[in-house]
């Protein structure tokens, strides 16, 4: 897997009534990514870290274009309870230009470089400054585990002619703001309706004129939306009104 990468991602919303013809579409072009199962299926789960008062949370919403933000991302399967490895990142945006910095490490010692704390053993000079960039932000911005968002992912990737797209369809998305351990199993909110899904495209330079038509035909909405924010402002929602009805009830 990749330690670095700068490529432009458009994120598209598509109803579940159109994605079956849009996968059948698509196989013209691309394949189901071999990290998955056959289809090209897996599960991610990603904690979010942010700052005391969520920096990273308003700078998206106040439309900032150059922002940053850390999460942790495990591929927990079925049994989140099993997962030992996790993958630490710092995800770079400046516009719709994205530049991640990725560090794949076992999880207590992920876990750890997220408190802040220095981690022995790495030895790979970028993995050395990836790994002092995570500890500067911690320890400057104050970032605590404040969301966690899961969901099932179809991945597809690019023929020899676009060897470095790809495509993906996100769906399934659940987020909660309580139990913020990777592996506990605790069940989320679903913080977009069922029948849609997120789709992104990921490209280095363009994208192909196959994939515009493709859009086009199939109707899929461009979209900014975040996932992190859009699940971490939902969980926030519940919270706040099961504290006004407990107060109801209880006075």
């Amino acid at each position: 897997m990749l330690r670095r990468m700068n490529r432009y991602e458009l994120k598209y919303m598509i109803h579940a009534s159109r994605y079956r013809e849009f996968v059948s579409d698509l196989l013209y072009f691309m394949s189901p990514d071999p990290q998955g199962d056959g289809d090209g299926f897996y599960r991610i789960t990603s904690l979010y870290y942010d700052g005391p008062t969520f920096p990273c949370y308003h700078a998206k919403m106040d439309g900032i274009d150059i922002r940053r933000k850390v999460r942790l991302r495990v591929y927990p399967g079925d049994d989140p309870t099993s997962v030992t490895r996790g993958t630490v990142e710092i995800k770079n945006r400046y516009n719709r230009t994205v530049k991640k910095e990725r560090l794949f490490l076992p999880l207590d010692k992920a876990e750890e470089l997220l408190r802040g704390s220095s981690v022995e053993g790495l030895t790979d000079p970028q993995d050395l400054v990836t790994a002092g960039n995570v500890q500067s932000m911690v320890r400057r911005m104050g970032l605590k585990p404040a969301c966690i968002v899961s969901y099932r992912r179809q991945a597809f990737v690019g023929s020899r002619y676009e060897s470095k797209m790809r495509l993906t369809f996100d769906m399934d998305l659940t987020g909660r703001v309580h139990a913020l351990d990777v592996r506990e199993p605790a069940q989320g909110h679903h913080f977009i309706p069922m029948d849609w899904l997120v789709m992104e495209v990921k490209v280095d330079e363009r994208i192909p004129s196959w994939t515009t038509a493709l859009l086009a035909k199939h109707e899929c909405v461009a979209t900014r939306v975040s996932k992190y924010c859009t699940a971490l402002a939902d969980g926030m929602r519940r919270r706040e009104e099961a504290q006004l009805h407990k107060e109801n009830i209880y006075g």
